[in-house]
């Protein structure tokens, strides 16, 4: 697998992380050849200092996109949600050791 740091970082379109979850917008266009193809990875607070797994969602259907393509797709999602977990996980918590295997393996809500 490719590593898409670099495409993420410079293709995000907003984000906001925090000790508490939160969100990434990347643009997609241009590795997808996609008009307007965006994606996000997004992380909800489950209480306690404790974070939930990160989902992800995209404004196109990836059926859509060619078999090429949609290994892409799923490449840089899986890597967004990476990127994103090392955003979010802080120092200096009881929960900060959490790999990110560990983190998906919570729920994605504490309701």
């Amino acid at each position: 697998m490719k590593n898409y740091t670099k495409y993420i970082e410079d293709h995000t379109v907003r984000c906001e992380a925090s000790y508490r979850g939160g969100g990434i917008e990347i643009d997609l266009e241009d590795l997808l050849n996609y008009n307007g193809a965006k994606m996000t990875a997004y992380q909800n607070y489950l209480g306690g200092g404790m974070l939930g797994a990160i989902g992800s969602s995209q404004n196109f259907n990836p059926l859509l996109l060619g078999k090429k393509n949609r290994r892409l797709y799923e490449e840089i999602k899986e890597e967004l949600k990476k990127y994103f977990h090392e955003l979010t996980n802080h120092e200096d918590d009881e929960w900060s050791k959490a790999t990110y295997e560990q983190n998906q393996s919570r729920p994605m809500s504490a309701y």
